[in-house]
């Protein structure tokens, strides 16, 4: 064999092996339900909301965050309509000692 074809072969098996991985370790990750993100509570799935601006309008409703619809983002979901996760930091401060 020449040397480009067992480079070409070696070059396939990597990817096959790391195809195999792949696949392995998203086996073990369980997906959420159906394997869709859960629907945002506040926008029901939709990712828009009721701009503010329709509240005190007369009718005639637009602003920049509607663009004129009277429907903006969803600021929970940030648009997407799926439930985002909040990061949170919680410290732990070591028990005092009071003698």
């Amino acid at each position: 064999m020449s040397p480009i074809v067992l480079t070409q072969l070696a070059t396939g098996l990597s990817v096959l092996a790391g195809a195999v991985i792949v696949k392995q370790a998203m086996d073990q990750i369980p997906m959420m339900g159906s394997g869709r993100a859960p629907r945002c509570p506040s926008c029901n799935g939709t990712g828009r909301v009721s701009c503010i601006c329709s509240r005190w309008s007369d009718g005639d409703f637009g602003c920049r965050a509607c663009a004129g619809s009277g429907r903006m983002a969803c600021s929970s979901c940030g648009g997407s309509g799926t439930g985002r996760p909040i990061p949170v930091q919680i410290s732990v401060r070591p028990p005092s000692h009071s003698s």
